[in-house]
């Protein structure tokens, strides 16, 4: 089964319904399907053929639904592109894909210009919107390009389920940038395992606020399409216009990053927005902090679900939806797990184990990294089969995420295995630190890491933001650690900033603390 099945069912069944509302634009999914179509016979009179790259650099709007659809349309390979990146950074992704073909959005031009200046050349450029300086030379108005085509679907379709679909790049937190290649396989079954595990139904309307370029939103493209939902597009984020949408188009289930749920619920006036018709909101693409669940649960008054993955599975490895005999518990004991990683998406298989490949104790408290496998995990890096062959080992997939299991299955991610903290041979997880961080009435965001220090090997560092109008010292704040963890854990310095550095995603980035503090 491959992707273009899942147009055609949402046409068979939901021709009339409205399918996408984007900015000023509403289509139903017969006007839908009909621009996927003319997208799709248009790159392929371009010379777009059955496993040829196409590029995205773009804001989340219906366009980048429509490629999402059309490429696949024709057994091609999506490339979507984080536009926070620089020219160079983008280059080289795009000379490592082998996109020779590109969509982007007219406010990105002046980048698509750089990224032309470092020598890349295209055999086609569709440009959405109005660029203010006239379209690029060489390019097309992807209005104009695809009205200028037949609507009919494309026969017979052109993937088969092991095909590549999509190629992601990870952010290079560990270096240059790795191709993550997911199949036709890989994105049907995790849309079909999120459609059950989430109830998604034709009465659900979902809200793209996290970038369509990164799977914490993408997956959801599939999903909602398969059962006739309402995809609602933001284009940026901004707090305000995120709640607005919410409230005017009565939005019923979204995924957002931890940070950007943490930015809604701090928002003043937040109780002011009509968000009734929200059943459940979940956080996925980062640890977040108990606190900032329970503030999640009060603001939108609806269940919340933390979800855990990474690029390389689709990305969905764990949901913490309760089981029924957890659901009859009492609502603080309930709480305890929804606030957890959580168990095992459906179709998956993980375990938690030793250095040694033996699985821990499920207590709660031995610590071992995730190993998983099903048919969401990538077949493999792209054109990097030394890197899969250091995360593959006898089938299982090496997440390098630290977790405890508890008695019941569910997970709770304690560290990235590169983030962990060695402070005079005591093993401090940074998520442990700043979930306690995050209970400081002063404490906006925070990150923890290791710092260089020549009596302990490696200090434990806090960077914190204030929220606005709050005071706190150094002092304060480390006084406030000690008094709810074991001492040695607490921050031995904390620093003040007005900004976290964050991912293009919006995941709060230790990398680049981690460079800044790297001489301290």
């Amino acid at each position: 089964m491959d992707i273009a099945f899942i147009l055609e069912k949402a046409l068979s069944l939901y021709e009339d319904k409205e399918a996408v509302v984007s900015s000023e634009k509403r289509f139903t999914y017969g006007q839908f399907a009909s621009r996927c179509y003319r997208l799709a016979r248009h790159l392929r009179s371009a010379g777009v053929g059955k496993g040829d790259c196409v590029a995205i650099l773009h804001h989340n709007s219906h366009e980048f639904l429509e490629a999402y659809f059309a490429v696949a349309l024709l057994g091609a390979i999506l490339n979507p592109l984080n536009f926070r990146l620089s020219a160079r950074e983008i280059n080289y992704i795009l000379n490592d894909s082998m996109a020779e073909h590109m969509i982007v959005a007219s406010r990105f031009t002046p980048l698509l210009e750089q990224i032309r200046s470092e020598g890349k050349k295209f055999k086609g450029l569709l440009v959405t919107g109005q660029p203010s300086e006239g379209l690029p030379a060489g390019a097309f108005s992807y209005e104009e390009a695809i009205n200028g085509e037949d609507d009919s679907p494309l026969a017979p379709r052109a993937a088969k389920d092991d095909d590549i679909a999509h190629l992601y790049y990870t952010s290079g937190t560990t270096g240059l940038p790795k191709g993550v290649p997911l199949t036709h396989r890989n994105v049907v079954f995790h849309a079909l395992a999120a459609i059950a595990e989430l109830k998604i139904t034709d009465a659900d309307v979902w809200i793209h606020v996290a970038p369509l370029f990164h799977l914490a939103d993408a997956w959801a493209t599939f999903s909602v399409t398969w059962v006739g939902g309402r995809h609602v597009t933001v284009g940026d984020f901004e707090p305000r216009e995120v709640l607005a949408a919410m409230e005017r188009e009565r939005v019923t289930i979204t995924n957002m990053i931890p940070t950007m749920l943490n930015m809604l619920v701090n928002t003043p006036g937040v109780e002011k927005y009509d968000l009734s018709s929200l059943r459940v909101i979940l956080s996925g693409g980062a640890p977040i902090a108990p606190e900032v669940v329970k503030k999640i649960m009060d603001t939108f008054k609806c269940d919340y679900i933390q979800t855990y993955g990474m690029t390389e599975t689709s990305p969905y490895l764990t949901v913490s939806i309760l089981k029924e005999k957890l659901a009859t518990l009492p609502p603080q004991e309930q709480f305890q797990f929804k606030a957890k990683t959580g168990r095992p998406f459906l179709g998956v298989l993980l375990k938690v184990v030793r250095e040694d490949g033996t699985e821990v104790k499920p207590d709660g408290r031995e610590v071992g990294e995730i190993i998983v496998k099903g048919d969401i995990v990538t077949p493999g890096y792209w054109k990097r089969p030394e890197e899969t062959a250091k995360a593959f080992k006898d089938g299982w997939l090496y997440t390098g995420d630290m977790a405890v299991v508890d008695e019941e299955g569910y997970v709770n991610i304690v560290d990235r295995k590169k983030d962990m903290i060695i402070t005079g041979g005591e093993n401090v997880y940074s998520v442990e630190v700043e979930n306690v961080l995050y209970t400081h009435p002063a404490i906006l965001e925070a990150a923890v890491i290791g710092v260089p220090d020549p009596k302990w090997g490696d200090a434990v560092k806090a960077v914190v933001v204030l929220k606005s109008g709050h005071q706190a010292t150094e002092e304060e704040i480390i006084a406030y650690c000690k008094e709810r963890m074991a001492r040695y854990k607490a921050p031995k310095s904390v620093d003040f900033v007005q900004e976290l550095p964050k991912t293009g995603s919006g995941k709060i980035y230790k990398k680049a603390l981690k460079a800044r503090y790297a001489g301290s």
